[in-house]
C-alpha cells in the first residue's frame, strides 16, 4: 500500500484516548553539608500515604531545567 493510500485510510479515524491533562509537580530541595543536595518531586496537594507512594528523590545535579535542554 502506498503511503498516500495508507494516510487516506487513517485520516477519518478519531483517537479514543482521553485528552491528556497537563502534569503538575512540585519540588523540594534539601541541602546537605556532608553530601550532595537532594531534590524530591511529587504531585501537589498530597499528604500521608498518597504522597509517600508518588514521590521521586535524586541528587540535585541529576535534574535538568527543561527550558535549557529544549
Amino acid at each position: 500500500m502506498s503511503p498516500d493510500a495508507e494516510r487516506a485510510g487513517t485520516a477519518g479515524r478519531r483517537s479514543t484516548a482521553p485528552p491528556r491533562r497537563p502534569i503538575t509537580l512540585e519540588s523540594r530541595l534539601v541541602r546537605y553539608e556532608d553530601g550532595p543536595d537532594r531534590l524530591t518531586v511529587c504531585p501537589p496537594g498530597l499528604a500521608g500515604e498518597a504522597r509517600m507512594s508518588t514521590w521521586l528523590s535524586a541528587d540535585r545535579d541529576a535534574f535538568l531545567d527543561l527550558e535549557t535542554v529544549r
